[in-house]
């Protein structure tokens, strides 16, 4: 954004002011991108299977023990160890590769 600033500073500018705004605001554009480039690299990445650890979902189709789940609206195949049926809630406990690893969500009493 800084950048475009700098460009129409200089065509808009008289002679001697339209160099210094050009300079300051290509300064300025340079301390953006340093800014933008730390946050950035502090941050992880959000997405893939990974992040799903933890939530739950509903079976679409029978874990016995391969099958699919939902899992905030996306359809996952899925492993279920003790077997699920179809709409049964799940819990996210791991993953292989991209099949997670799920466990039958059984409500507290």
């Amino acid at each position: 954004m800084f950048f475009i600033v700098a460009l129409a500073l200089l065509l808009v500018l008289p002679t001697p002011w339209n160099l210094v705004g050009f300079v300051g605001g290509l300064v300025v554009f340079g301390g953006e991108i340093v800014f933008w480039n730390r946050t950035v690299r502090r941050r992880r990445p959000t997405a893939g299977a990974e992040t799903l650890i933890g939530k739950t979902g509903t079976v679409v189709a029978e874990c016995r023990p391969g099958g699919q789940v939902r899992v905030d609206g996306e359809i996952w195949e899925a492993r279920c160890e003790k077997g699920a049926d179809r709409g049964d809630g799940i819990v996210v406990i791991g993953r292989e590769g991209l099949t997670l690893v799920v466990a039958r969500d059984v409500p507290d009493s």
